[in-house]
Formats: structure tokens, sequence, C-alpha cells
């Protein structure tokens, strides 16, 4: 069966340029709108991956509003943003909010089509390993890490990690207690637009989601002006 994408966007001429790229590809396509169009439709056909524009008619946040009614509903639903707010502080609250990609407009549609297909298949693995147990898998102390379903877990429980977050992590513990720089940690996300900040705001949520598990991590440590380096607890 194939994939079911949601996308949410009030220009109705763009909405219906992503729709024919995406239907092109082989998927199906519920588009919407408004955010309540949305909430709506989806609460009676949850897709398999969401994109969303911030600024949905009169509603300037309405697509973060959105993501939170979404993420509250299936916290493990991908989700992009595509909007032409480009400002660093937009970008940060996407990704704290959870997130898994955010693309500026105007973008390629062969190129958002690509990232779907990926984002698609990263969420594929993940529900069909629940262990990081692959021949790719390695393990760094209490740390593993599956290079093949971008799958995490400490001390024998799963981190939900997203996409950019897993590349990063990865990049982190490649050779431990060396520091990594912003520059390659910024390579590592695959996104633009990414700043020292936006480093910085997923360093946080990683962080996070470890102390979740298990509140005395402090593996992740910040190199002032530099970087960041994992250091064995």
């Amino acid at each position: 069966m194939a994939k079911l994408i949601a996308i949410v966007e009030d220009d109705p001429d763009q909405r219906s340029n992503y729709t024919d790229a995406i239907v092109k590809k082989g998927y199906t396509v519920n588009a919407y709108g408004s955010r309540d169009e949305a909430l709506e439709g989806i609460d009676q056909d949850l897709p398999d991956l969401a994109i969303l524009d911030i600024i949905l008619g009169e509603e300037v946040d309405g697509g973060f509003q959105l993501c939170r009614d979404l993420l509250a509903k299936a916290p493990n639903l991908p989700v992009i943003f595509l909007t032409e707010r480009i400002d660093e502080i937009d970008k940060i609250s996407g990704l704290r909010l959870g997130a898994w990609d955010y693309l500026p407009k105007p973008i390629s549609l062969d190129y958002l089509a690509e990232r779907i297909s990926s984002l698609l298949r990263i969420n594929e693995a993940r529900g069909q390993d629940q262990e990081p147990d692959s021949a790719t898998a390695r393990q760094i102390g209490d740390l593993a890490l599956d290079q093949d379903a971008l799958l995490a877990s400490w001390q024998g429980e799963r981190i939900d990690l997203s996409g950019t977050e897993f590349r990063m992590l990865a990049k982190l513990v490649r050779m431990p207690g060396h520091a990594v720089s912003y520059e390659t940690l910024m390579n590592a996300t695959m996104q633009s637009l990414v700043t020292n900040n936006t480093i910085n705001t997923h360093m946080r949520n990683i962080r996070k989601k470890f102390e979740k598990i298990d509140p005395d991590f402090a593996c992740i440590k910040s190199e002032y002006g530099y970087g960041y380096r994992w250091s064995q607890q």
C-alpha cells in the first residue's frame, strides 16, 4: 500500500504543485489548506509523514501549533516544515517541537520527494528494528548505535532520535574523547540554514532524551566556541 503524505499549505498553487510532484513518486496525498481542516482530516486518516507550512491563513504560527497537536496524537510521526520563514529562531522553534526536517521555500520538487523518501525509509526501519542489533551496530560503552535503522539505545533502552539527531550523535561518538567542531556537526545534519545555535539546540534535545532514561547522563560535553565532545562516564 502506498504511503500517505499529508500536506498542509494555504497557498492553493503551491499545494497543488507539491501534491502533483509527490503523487508522481508513488505516494498517496491528502492536502489541506488550513489548520482546522488538517486536524479534522488527519484525525480520521493518520498519515505516514506530514509536511507543514508555518503560516496558515491568518494564523502566523498555525503550523507550529499543528505540529504540537499532531505529535501529541502520534509522537513518532515524521514532520517536515516547508516554509518561507527562514529566521534562525523559527528553525530552532520547529526543531524543539520535534520536527524531523526544516526546509526553506522555494524548493526543488525532486529534492522534496527525496527527503520524503529518506525519512520514510528511516521510520520504516525503526518500526522493524526494536533493538540496535544489525551487522552495522556499534557499541560505545552503554551506547549502542545501529547505522542501518538509525536507532540508538542507552543502557539497553531505546532512545527515539530524529534522523538529524542520530547523524550528529554518530559523528560525535566516532572518536570518543575527541572534540568535534561545529562545522563537522553542521555537515552531519544534511540541512541548510544551520548555525552554531541550531547545533546547540539539537544537542540540548539529544541530552534531554538521554536524561529521560539516565538522569545522571553526562557524556556530551560542550567545547566552548568549538563544538562538542563525547566523554565516557
